[in-house]
């Protein structure tokens, strides 16, 4: 019989009162748009990448108003290295709408957080929990890994994420605003630090007694065939992600010669420049006279 969603709780709860890390988006002083932010930055980067990304933005940018107000050019600079730069992008349109539609001030609705550029249900549920301290059903791999285990008795989830899993996670989510908040974090956090995807510190484990993956002898991962897993050498996105490194140090537009030296392959490296501009993370300048080449920056 599956653990009572109180009976897994409670020690999960105790647990992270010991050892949930000190990072700065869940400081006392935190802000609704710090919180945003961070769970934008937090998408596919790893916490120690984004906190101090996150802590020089927040220096930068403190609100909507001040991020809105910037230049594309200076936010994807300042993005850097963080990966998949749309969302650079996405955070911007985000804080224009945040400044035009409720007068600079991040709204606590879900429905009105996820009609925002770039932020999903995921992003939506995160800040309603973590930013305001309501109840939602907070859904990341971390969570959905941690019940997939101690209730499902699965070594991961599937690899999308189903109605099911949904339904079941609302299940466990405690009724009251604080303590569902606490939970979405707390199982958050079990899943980062000791129920990781590899390597799982099962005699670390709070509710390792509950759980109905190792009472089961820790199974193989049933969906396995179903996973895709690509590398990173020589894909588009290590083409692209060389791309933008030239053009953020850069101080004046980059001739299409020069570009043509960060990838030795032509045709791809064509591709993903007309899939940067066409991103709108790239601006391609006309040449100025006949014998010329097309220039190249980041857009204003």
């Amino acid at each position: 019989m599956p653990t009572s969603p109180a009976d897994l709780r409670a020690p999960v709860l105790a647990w992270f009162d010991v050892h949930a890390r000190d990072l700065p988006w869940r400081a006392a002083d935190r802000t609704p748009w710090g919180v945003l932010v961070s769970e934008v930055m937090l998408q596919q980067t790893p916490v120690a990448r984004v906190e101090p990304a996150w802590r020089a933005w927040m220096a930068r940018w403190p609100t909507p108003v001040d991020l809105a107000d910037a230049s594309t050019a200076d936010v994807l600079r300042a993005w850097d290295r963080l990966g998949y730069p749309r969302r650079a992008l996405r955070l911007q349109e985000c804080a224009r709408a945040v400044v035009e539609r409720h007068g600079g001030v991040v709204p606590a609705s879900e429905l009105e957080l996820v009609a925002l550029p770039g932020v999903g249900s995921y992003t939506a549920a995160a800040v309603r929990a973590f930013a305001f301290g309501r109840r939602s059903v907070v859904l990341d791999t971390n969570v959905r890994r941690v019940l997939a285990r101690t209730v499902a008795g699965e070594a991961l989830p599937a690899p999308t994420r189903t109605a099911a899993e949904v339904r079941l996670a609302d299940s466990y989510a405690p009724a009251d605003d604080a303590t569902s908040a606490r939970w979405a974090a707390a199982s958050m956090e079990l899943g980062a630090l000791v129920c990781t995807a590899r390597n799982p510190r099962c005699d670390a484990c709070p509710v390792v007694d509950l759980c109905a993956w190792y009472a089961a002898g820790r199974p193989a991962d049933v969906h396995a065939a179903r996973r895709r897993t690509q590398g990173f050498v020589g894909t588009d996105r290590q083409v692209r992600g060389r791309v933008m490194a030239l053009l953020r140090e850069a101080i004046a537009p980059v001739p299409q010669t020069a570009l043509e030296a960060v990838w030795p392959e032509g045709g791809q490296l064509a591709r993903c420049i007309e899939s940067l501009v066409a991103d709108g993370l790239v601006t391609r300048e006309p040449p100025t006279n006949d014998d010329a080449d097309p220039t190249y920056r980041l857009p204003h």
